[in-house]
């Protein structure tokens, strides 16, 4: 019994030798064809990184307006968007008694003017 375990394992050994260099040799030809079209891929992604539009946003608050310059530079607008915000900003009195010039805990900040916000996602 003895013998004939000792030429299992030789055998074995034998028979996970021949499979790791099939395994090694097959990997190394799988890698040798890849090369190609990794070359290809590359000439891809440049031609897609160049035909990229470029995206910008742009904000202009209370009244202000300069979006007409960017369209005329060829830039599109994909998206428009307006809020409420606040333009400027004016101190009062919080009490009939208050002297603000005296007394700067007693002055309270309260908005002055509001008006409109507008946000454009560009596109060139």
């Amino acid at each position: 019994m003895g013998l004939s375990k000792n030429l299992k394992m030789k055998r074995i050994k034998q028979f996970s030798q021949i499979l790791l260099i099939t395994i090694f040799l097959s990997s190394c030809k799988t890698s040798i064809n890849k090369e190609y079209p990794i070359n290809n891929s590359e000439e891809n992604i440049n031609e897609s990184i160049n035909s990229k539009k470029k995206r910008m946003e742009i904000k202009f608050s209370c009244d202000e307006d300069g979006i007409s310059e960017f369209l005329e530079n060829g830039w599109i607008i994909i998206k428009e968007d307006s809020q409420e915000k606040i333009c400027t900003w004016k101190s009062v009195p919080a009490t009939k008694d208050c002297d603000m010039e005296k007394d700067k805990g007693c002055k309270i900040t309260k908005p002055d003017k509001i008006g409109e916000e507008k946000i454009y996602l560009l596109e060139k």
